[in-house]
């Protein structure tokens, strides 16, 4: 496992996506830094004819949550950017079979990789909470969190906030394991990178699509793709939370985190490997 993670944070591409994240974010804080105040008198100026609007709304916690709607919608492509990679890219340069030749069994194998990407995954995570929490809080302070919805805004108290930011990142890291997963399983198909990352990112494109479609035939795939429940962490800025909700889709990710890595092993057990 460690020589696993030695080759995917020795390789280039992996630090693609934590200065990618590190632009972003960055960028979204100096854009309210300079300009949320306007942001934010549009986005209240419903509110302010009904209530008395006292505070700073314009704080650490909007922003995270900001950051959150935005990117964790474009954070699987980072993911599978590696994920896809594990063992593809050693049968695209030619070491897998040599890495076969060892003592060591193919399912140990597959697991250590997997492991290391879940690595990959946290580390991601972690970084991305520092950046668009910890950084915006010290930045712009805090106070009580108002999100505005579809059809009505919700007030969360500063001291309820944080420990829902925690379950949130959590979870999210639970959605990302899953595309880790199946991003490893189309590894095992590819003689290259190239596929299993657009075909990661083609899935979950096509089941996102799906989820919206408001089609009869449709309905009873619905609850079981993945993509339905990537964003419950949503569920968790709720008053009140529906826990039985945001646990029960985060055990059906864990049941696709499951099958996807079960199939990898499986399938790679018995693979013929040419290269």
């Amino acid at each position: 496992m460690q020589i696993e993670v030695f080759k995917i944070f020795k390789r280039p591409r992996t630090y693609i996506s934590f200065v990618a994240i590190t632009i972003i974010i960055s960028l979204i804080q100096l854009a309210f830094y300079a300009d949320g105040g306007a942001y934010m008198d549009f986005a209240i100026q419903a509110l302010k004819d009904r209530f008395e609007i006292n505070g700073q709304l314009l704080n650490g916690y909007f922003i995270c949550y900001l950051v959150l709607q935005m990117l964790l919608v474009q954070v699987p492509l980072l993911i599978a950017l590696v994920a896809g990679d594990v063992l593809s890219g050693e049968a695209n340069m030619g070491t897998l079979r040599m890495l076969l030749t060892k003592p060591v069994s193919r399912t140990t194998i597959v697991v250590a990789k997997f492991i290391a990407a879940l690595i990959y995954t946290v580390l991601l995570l972690t970084w991305m909470a520092i950046l668009s929490l910890l950084v915006s809080m010290l930045i712009f302070g805090t106070d009580d969190l108002l999100i505005f919805k579809s059809d009505k805004a919700v007030l969360l108290r500063e001291a309820d906030v944080l420990w829902r930011f925690a379950g949130a990142f959590v979870y999210a890291t639970i959605a990302m394991t899953t595309v880790t997963a199946l991003a490893l399983l189309l590894s095992v198909f590819g003689e290259n990178s190239i596929g299993p990352i657009v075909g990661t990112m083609s899935i979950i494109i096509l089941f996102t699509i799906l989820t919206g479609l408001e089609l009869p035939f449709f309905d009873f795939l619905k609850p079981i793709l993945f993509t339905r429940h990537m964003l419950a962490w949503k569920g968790f800025f709720s008053e009140p939370v529906n826990f039985g909700s945001v646990i029960r889709s985060g055990c059906i990710l864990i049941a696709h985190i499951v099958v996807f890595t079960g199939a990898a092993i499986l399938i790679f057990r018995k693979k013929d490997i040419l290269s």
